[in-house]
Formats: structure tokens, sequence, C-alpha cells
């Protein structure tokens, strides 16, 4: 997955938007303002930064040593540095977007979650 085939399925979910609040070269996704996904446009290969389950982190990393490690300026308990362009099956780094974005949807305000689900 190239940095634009993981921006255009960031952006398709639900109620997420993109912006540069860092600096110039960090695109960041959020969902109802809250971060699920951030990369840098300057790495080669690319890499995201994308939230997970602790215990899950733990066996994504030893199965993909070095490909999944933990998240680079972020709380390695919760997130992961994923390499987009490497060996990881393409089906796994959706279901890894897929998962950070849920894990902020189910913990968004009970208001919030009524929003989103009433967007498009």
């Amino acid at each position: 997955m190239n940095i634009e085939e993981f921006r255009e399925y960031c952006i398709a979910k639900k109620g997420v938007t993109e912006s540069f609040p860092f600096d110039e070269k960090t695109l960041v996704f959020k969902v109802m303002e809250k971060i699920f996904a951030l990369s840098s446009l300057e790495n080669q290969p690319s890499k995201a930064n994308l939230k997970c389950d602790p215990e899950r982190s733990i066996t994504l990393r030893e199965e993909y040593d070095g490909l999944i490690t933990p998240g680079f300026h972020m709380s390695k308990l919760h997130w992961n540095t994923v390499e987009l362009e490497m060996n990881i099956p393409h089906k796994l780094l959706c279901e890894l977007i897929d998962h950070s974005y849920d894990l902020v949807v189910n913990k968004l305000t009970k208001k919030l979650k009524e929003e989103l689900n009433q967007l498009n």
C-alpha cells in the first residue's frame, strides 16, 4: 500500500477529516476530531502510526518484526508504527486501519457517536 492508497482508504471512512496540525509533512486523520492515523509524507518507505489494542500490538510486533514497531513519538502501549510498502499483506494493513478507527470510535462520547451515525 503506497501513501496515496493509505490516504484514500482512511479518508473514505465515515466522519474522517485530514489535516496537517503539527507541521507541513505529517498528515493526520481524525474521526470526530480524534486522531486514529498519521503518517509523515517524507518517510521512505512510507510508514503510518495506527492505534492498536495493547495485547494485539505485542503479537503483531513479534510476527512482523521490524515492520510493525512501537509507535514513533506516540504511546508505545497503544500505537504501532507500520511499514506501508513492505511485506505486510494489503488485507492486514486495511484491517489495522479499521481497527485503529474502531478503537477511537468506540471511545467517543454517546453524543459524538450519534453525530457520526447521522453523517452520510
